[in-house]
Order: C-alpha cells, then sequence, then structure tokens
C-alpha cells in the first residue's frame, strides 16, 4: 500500500479572505512539501497542472524537477498533465529529464483535464477533446516502448523515424492514467495495461468498487494480468493532531475553493454541513486524527482495492502553511506505519472478507 500527496498549487486568497499568495511563494512552498514528503517516509508526490490564475503549477515537471535534486526516495508524477493540450514528445522529454534527476524516480500521470484552459491557450479546438487524447496517448506509449518513433495522427505532424530523447533512467517511465471515474476511460485503461488512478472526491468511496472491477476485467479481456495492475485514488483531505482541529482548519480554504469552482459549474454552496458528512466514516474526505485518516484508507484497501492512495492537500489556500506541512509530516510518520501494519496483516490472512 503505497500512500502520498497530491496538489494543485492552488493561490486562492487564504480562507477567501486577507491577500492572495503569490505564484512564485506557493511554488517554493510545494517544493517544501515534497521534501518534507520524502523525509517522512510518503511514497509519492503528485503535482496537477492547471492554466489559470488561481493555480501556480502550469509546468509540474519543473516543479517535481527542483524537488528531484533535494530527494531520495519519494516517486514523482504529474496529477495530472493534460496530455489533450500537450505535446506527447515534451512530454515524456520533461519526465524523462525528471527521471535522470530524481535517479528513476518519475511517473507521469495523463489525463483529459477537467479544466478547458489549456485548449485555446495552445490552440486546440475542444470539439476535438476525445479524439485529442486517444491520439496523443497512442503517440506518448509508442516514445515509451521505443527509442525511434514511427507516427502518423491527425492533429499533429507525423514524425517518421525520428529519436527521442533523453530516455529515462527506468526500463520504462510509467505512464498512469487519471480519471474522474467514467467508465470509458476506466475502461481504456484496462484494455492498455496501464495503471488507473481515480479521483474520489465525492459522496461514498464504496461506490467507486465497481468501477475497479470494470478496470479489472477491461484488463483480463485484453490479454492482461489484472492482479498486476496498481489502482490509486485521491481525496481531498487534512491530517491534524485530532478529529475537530483538523476540520476545523480545513473547512475554510476547502469551503472557499468549492464555491468558486460551484459558480463556475453551476453547484450549490459548499456547506458545513454537507462537509461534515463527507468527512464522516463512510465519505470522501480525508480529514481527521492520525487514527481515523488511517482507518478511512485502510477501508478505501479493502472494499474498494485501491493500493496507492494520494491525499490532496491543501485545497485551496490554507491561512497558515504550517498546518499543511503538520499534515504531511502526520501522514508519513502516524497514518502510513498504522495502515501499512494493517494491510499486511489483512493480506498474509489470506485478505478475509471486511
Amino acid at each position: 500500500m503505497e500512500i502520498g500527496i497530491s496538489t494543485f498549487v492552488e493561490t486562492t486568497p487564504a480562507d477567501g479572505n486577507g491577500p492572495t499568495i503569490s505564484h512564485a511563494e506557493r511554488i517554493r512552498q510545494v517544493v517544501e512539501e515534497i521534501v518534507l514528503a520524502d523525509k517522512v517516509g510518503l511514497d509519492v508526490f503528485g503535482v496537477g497542472e492547471h492554466h489559470r490564475v488561481d493555480y501556480a503549477a502550469s509546468a509540474p515537471a519543473v516543479i517535481l524537477a527542483a524537488a528531484a535534486a533535494r530527494t531520495e526516495k519519494i516517486r514523482l508524477t504529474s496529477a495530472v498533465t493534460v496530455l489533450s493540450s500537450a505535446d506527447p514528445v515534451r512530454v515524456f522529454q520533461d519526465f524523462s529529464t525528471v527521471d535522470a534527476i530524481s535517479n528513476g524516480r518519475a511517473e507521469i500521470m495523463a489525463g483529459r483535464g477537467s479544466f478547458i484552459e489549456s485548449f485555446p491557450l495552445f490552440g486546440y479546438d475542444l470539439n476535438d477533446y476525445d479524439e485529442l487524447f486517444d491520439e496523443k496517448l497512442e503517440l506518448l506509449l509508442k516514445i515509451q516502448e521505443s527509442e525511434i518513433v514511427d507516427w502518423k495522427g491527425g492533429h499533429r505532424p507525423a514524425i517518421k523515424s525520428r529519436g527521442v530523447y533523453p530516455r529515462p533512467v527506468q526500463e520504462k517511465l510509467p505512464i498512469w492514467i487519471g480519471s474522474g471515474g467514467n467508465q470509458e476511460s476506466v475502461v481504456r485503461a484496462g484494455l492498455l495495461n496501464l495503471p488507473l488512478v481515480l479521483a474520489i472526491i465525492g459522496g461514498r468511496p464504496v461506490q467507486f468498487a465497481p468501477l475497479v472491477d470494470l478496470y479489472k476485467r477491461a484488463a483480463e479481456h485484453g490479454g492482461h494480468d489484472a492482479s498486476l495492475l496498481p489502482v490509486a485514488s485521491h481525496s481531498h483531505g487534512l491530517v491534524g493532531d485530532t478529529d475537530d482541529e483538523a476540520a476545523d482548519k480545513f473547512f475554510p480554504s476547502m469551503q472557499y475553493a468549492m464555491n468558486v469552482l460551484g459558480k463556475e459549474r453551476g453547484w450549490g454552496p459548499y456547506t458545513r454541513q454537507g462537509y461534515d458528512v463527507l468527512r464522516g466514516r463512510e465519505g470522501a474526505l480525508y480529514v481527521g486524527s492520525p487514527e481515523t485518516v488511517a482507518q478511512k484508507i485502510i477501508d478505501l484497501r479493502k472494499k474498494v482495492g485501491i493500493t496507492r492512495f494520494m491525499l490532496h492537500t491543501p485545497v485551496g489556500t490554507m491561512k497558515n502553511h504550517d498546518d499543511v506541512l503538520r499534515s504531511v509530516e502526520l501522514l508519513g510518520t502516524k497514518v502510513a506505519p498504522i495502515v501499512r501494519e494493517e494491510i499486511a496483516a489483512w493480506e498474509a490472512a489470506g485478505q478475509p472478507a471486511d
């Protein structure tokens, strides 16, 4: 069971009030978070790509490269790379460079992107949303497989027997598929024998169990060994010394960020009542003490089949960055040992029914 962190590097006003943190300062903070995550023994850190004023990470590979030089063991991934509006050649080159700096710890998490700002920015038509992803994923996988590439598509100039460099330190640069729960994307990942990452940010995580089953069945249908495929999730949350402390510290920035998106997407207002329901034992918020968060991750492994959990923190910009660092520390030093010990014992016992 791998445990880590994901972030979108938001730069909203803290709690919806006061000054907005600069992009430069927030990027430096994230590098600090990655260094700490490595120090406390977390397995992976992911940085998501966005192209709007309230998010600072338009170039996750650059941030990850800065952290790669200061870390030793933690794996470094995008979360996600918006592949539909990117050049797969450059994506591969960027992450192979991170792989070189980190000596074999880079990964790519490829997704369509639920935010669409990158499409007009880089000159792509949203009417080609699905076709772009399919075509560019095909090219990225060709580059992963072979140093010399021959490829032709409809949205990018053809490549005729050209080499793509540098090559990664790892035998293969890992490529994961990020999904918000769309059945088509889950099936595609399984058929292609690619690791899957599910964004579980609402409702009850146990509801994603059928999707994991569908993914495994698709892999088997494609002639692959589904038991070898990892399944990851990322969910919003914060670890604090107590349940109440974590809940009270996380809510203001979470509420502000979700209400900003809610106005854009037609959601209702984000309330404390709904928040408290989601941070309950069956909900998709991982907010609370180390013991509370650990138990919810254990449930996720046993009931859904998740083998890598990424805590997405913070959401929005928290007033005190020390609270984010404390959450990273507690996730590594308190939560992860509880989860790993319980899951190891459960697997040794033959994975009994929960």
